[in-house]
């Protein structure tokens, strides 16, 4: 019980400073997801539509995946040198495979007979990317922005090594204290909140992005 006493007392003394390495936190990775997905969905739609690039294409954000983040945010580092810039840099890459290999994914599940029928109507590629493919391909998009975000919350509490801020601030503020438990806990428990709550919404999101799928008439 003293660590509980220890850990609500901590929280209540400093809460106005953990809302704001939270609010940081939550930030870091959000940029990071948002600047992988403007490389990624368009990349994600290229691989789609030319198959050839897909094997290099996900096996190079495969090899990223592979490298450890924090040797990837200290070599990040040397050229951007310390702060948040390095931290969303390396959250970006590692948002690179999920997000593009949904993407890669959600285009090709289309069916063919839906696109065959845009082109019969007369729709240009453009206005089947934007009004039948995208659409149809949204909800497992969202599903790989999920996973991206939910990895990125989880990469950038080691930010804290590279002079970034965020949650991860706490924890290693924790760790070199003599009885840091509580000041652990005061960083890891909203660490862990903030990506189970993200997980909730962006599956709400990407359930309501679900296309509905018109039920097929009884035949009697």
């Amino acid at each position: 019980m003293d660590t509980l006493d220890q850990f609500i007392n901590y929280f209540s003394q400093n809460s106005g400073y953990i809302w704001v390495q939270f609010y940081r936190h939550f930030l870091m990775a959000v940029y990071g997801v948002l600047f992988a997905a403007i490389i990624s969905i368009p990349l994600g739609i290229l691989i789609a539509k030319y198959g050839k690039l897909s094997s290099w294409v996900l096996a190079l954000g495969s090899i990223i995946q592979t490298i450890p983040a924090l040797g990837a945010m200290a070599v990040i580092m040397i050229v951007m040198g310390l702060g948040t810039n390095t931290v969303i840099v390396t959250l970006m890459l590692y948002s690179i495979l999920p997000i593009t290999q949904n993407t890669y994914v959600g285009m090709k599940d289309v069916d063919k007979t839906v696109v065959e029928s845009g082109f019969a109507s007369g729709m240009t590629r453009f206005q089947l990317l934007r009004m039948v493919e995208l659409p149809l391909a949204v909800s497992v998009i969202m599903a790989g922005l999920r996973t991206a975000l939910v990895i990125g919350i989880g990469i950038a509490a080691i930010g804290a090594f590279v002079g970034a801020g965020g949650l991860g601030a706490i924890i290693l503020t924790g760790t070199n204290a003599t009885d840091g438990t509580p000041i652990i806990l005061a960083g890891a428990i909203p660490t862990a909140l903030m990506a189970i709550i993200a997980d909730l919404i962006m599956g709400w999101i990407e359930r309501k992005l679900q296309p509905v799928k018109s039920s097929k008439p009884r035949t009697a």
